[in-house]
């Protein structure tokens, strides 16, 4: 914890799964210190980030004198202990709706399009492999919101899917996937885009961001 007792977020502009977790933070109107790690040039691998994180991924957290790592745990872990604005349905099965597309976006399709995958290949195949790893990820969501979606991703209601889906968005545009198919996910990202914990959290707001990208 640093001296004013805010929670410190280890985050890099561009990281999907930071921007989650700024989402919740704005969303819970937690007021937090951003300690930018540059993926790009390799910080995340340093031997005292290391120590921080032994997976050498963004975004960690401290908080409430802890070290939390994974960003859905980290939602997680902030829904159960800050209930002044529920980013889960009291509801069971509206929970397991909103946790259905979380695992879509967190577990099978960010983590095949994420920087450690795009470096491994070669340079010119890289912008292919995550344009189409996020578009069969958008279409499989695009189809879930059918049974869920009311004006955000499963209600009316902001929910942690909202947190996950909107930062996917991101790399979504920045790879140039077609949205043409994707008319319920559109209207959400432009409702989201309203609200101030989502334009905060956005990557051209963010400290690291470089001036010549935004």
């Amino acid at each position: 914890m640093n001296q004013e007792g805010k929670p410190i977020l280890y985050t890099y502009f561009r990281s999907s799964a930071s921007a989650r977790v700024r989402i919740a933070l704005n969303l819970k109107g937690i007021e937090y210190e951003s300690r930018p790690v540059n993926l790009a040039q390799g910080e995340q691998r340093s031997a005292d980030y290391f120590a921080l994180n032994p997976s050498g991924l963004v975004p960690s957290l401290e908080i409430d004198g802890h070290r939390l790592t994974q960003s859905v745990a980290i939602l997680e872990y902030l829904e159960e202990t800050r209930k002044n604005r529920p980013l889960l349905p009291a509801d069971p099965l509206l929970r397991a709706h909103v946790r259905a597309i979380v695992g879509a976006i967190c577990s099978d399709t960010q983590p095949l399009q994420n920087l450690r995958v795009l470096l491994e290949l070669p340079e010119a195949e890289r912008a292919e492999h995550a344009r189409r790893v996020i578009s069969q990820g958008l279409a499989v969501v695009e189809k879930m919101l059918e049974n869920t979606a009311g004006r955000f991703c499963v209600g009316d209601d902001v929910t942690l899917a909202d947190c996950c889906l909107i930062p996917q968005l991101y790399n979504a545009h920045r790879f140039a996937v077609d949205f043409a198919a994707l008319p319920r996910i559109r209207e959400i990202e432009e409702r989201a885009a309203a609200l101030d914990a989502f334009h905060r959290a956005h990557w051209s707001q963010q400290p690291d961001c470089p001036a010549n990208i935004v």
